[in-house]
């Protein structure tokens, strides 16, 4: 493979100022249960690539999923470089790269047949459906891939490396009288297929959670001290924060990139967050990116000042920073983009009974449903729970968090020592010119945080 794209880098060499291909072979797995019947059964394999060329500015990309046409189209994307081109091309400069990265499997999904995967989920499916009477469905979603991609460029570097994903969902949906509630849990892995098994003591709790909100009160609506959980903490973190730091999104918006600005406080001085690549086994663990940059941390906000973005050569250029490892793409469809790997607030030095010690009445808010972010958010907790007189109290239900990014981070007051890594099944979504993005292999961590003054809707 890498034979073919030498081929294609040395015949348009004169003509761009910059010039990459890329290949990749792809296996994978899908399985999806609802309720009693079987939605998805599925393995695949594919073969693709592409190639994008720069030539004074201008940018052309394109996509074959047969290599006979793969000469044929790199014509194509240089031509198009060429028509667009006026300007000057800004790329960050990259280290020169030769090496073969193999992926480091524990227990490789592809040596499990389907059959038995699919009995392992369906055990889990019918725990969930066997629970409680008022639980009359349920979800059940995993998908595994393994990618192997060449990758080459005409500034020499030349690399072959792997990929596995592996992410799962459980989910247990109780209704009564009109409402609907769910309890879930989540487990992903780039390393190991292991990760699949021991998840019945977690469902049966997520089950028993799901019949019980049907009965919680409702929250009462106001601002409240919030203690985020580590889940609840690290979705935070990737919506609100991570998106925000993604360098096209700063450097196409005058606005934002004031915001923005790096040296600017951003939180209290026991505030960290980081991006990287090398968490090794999470889903958001690369070994180089999708522009052959190895993988990296990048500390985003230091000591509560923001230090860092995540960028692609292009945006770190255009920018005039240095490139973190963050090009990403969903597949040889697609050109990289600024996308997250791992994102985390790093554990601080509060113990939880600490944070919840001084409370008067508060909320402690856990795990995620869902949300909408940016620099204004709102976040749909899993469950709520009441905090009185510096003790957790009863369950809630039908709390929305909301808030602006910046007054929240500012908000933090406590952050505890109590890190936690999560990995779930699903994925990062991102939209681009060349159509969305998801689901991008993503983790996120954090321990559990305490904020003043964050606004909860409710009754």
């Amino acid at each position: 493979m890498l034979n073919r794209i030498e081929d294609v880098l040395n015949k348009f060499q004169g003509r761009c100022d910059y010039l990459e291909a890329r290949i990749e072979e792809m296996e994978s797995t899908t399985i999806a249960l609802r309720g009693r019947g079987v939605d998805a059964l599925k393995e695949a394999v594919s073969l693709g690539g592409c190639v994008r060329a720069y030539r004074r500015g201008g940018v052309g990309f394109t996509t074959f999923n047969s290599l006979d046409s793969m000469e044929a189209l790199a014509e194509k994307a240089v031509a198009m470089a060429e028509m667009v081109g006026a300007s000057e091309t800004r790329l960050a400069g990259a280290p020169v790269v030769r090496d073969e990265a193999r992926a480091r499997i524990k227990k490789d999904p592809r040596e499990v047949p389907i059959r038995e995967k699919l009995e392992i989920l369906s055990g889990y499916n019918d725990l969930i459906l066997s629970f409680d009477k008022r639980i009359p469905t349920s979800s059940v979603s995993y998908h595994d891939s393994f990618r192997r991609i060449w990758f080459g460029n005409n500034e020499g570097t030349r690399l072959t490396y792997e990929k596995m994903d592996l992410g799962c969902n459980l989910a247990a949906v109780a209704v009564a009288e009109g409402q609907t509630q769910m309890g879930s849990t989540g487990f992903g892995s780039s390393d190991d297929f292991g990760v699949v098994f021991g998840h019945e003591k977690t469902l049966r709790k997520e089950c028993r959670a799901a019949v019980d909100m049907l009965d919680a009160p409702s929250v009462k609506g106001g601002a409240y001290t919030v203690i985020l959980d580590p889940h609840l903490g690290g979705v935070f973190v990737h919506e609100a924060f991570g998106h925000m730091s993604e360098g096209e999104k700063v450097s196409e918006n005058p606005r934002l990139a004031e915001v923005m600005k790096l040296g600017r406080a951003f939180g209290p001085p026991a505030l960290n967050i980081y991006d990287t690549g090398l968490s090794e086994g999470t889903r958001g663990a690369i070994a180089y990116d999708e522009e052959g940059v190895a993988a990296r941390r990048t500390d985003l906000i230091r000591d509560g000042i923001l230090v860092g973005r995540l960028h692609t050569r292009e945006t770190a250029g255009r920018m005039g920073e240095e490139v973190t490892g963050s090009a990403r793409a969903l597949n040889h469809a697609f050109p990289p983009v600024p996308r997250m790997r791992n994102t985390c607030i790093a554990p601080g030095e509060a113990d939880f009974e600490e944070m919840i010690a001084d409370v008067k009445e508060g909320v402690y808010a856990v795990k995620a449903l869902g949300g909408q972010a940016g620099e204004m958010f709102t976040f749909t907790p899993a469950r709520c729970f009441m905090i009185r007189n510096g003790r957790v109290e009863e369950m809630v239900k039908n709390a929305v968090l909301s808030g602006n990014l910046f007054t929240t981070l500012k908000n933090i007051d406590r952050i505890g020592k109590d890190f936690e890594q999560k990995d779930a099944g699903g994925g990062c979504g991102k939209g681009t010119p060349e159509g969305f993005q998801f689901p991008l292999p993503v983790s996120d961590g954090s321990p559990h945080v305490r904020i003043r003054d964050v606004v909860i809707g409710g009754t």
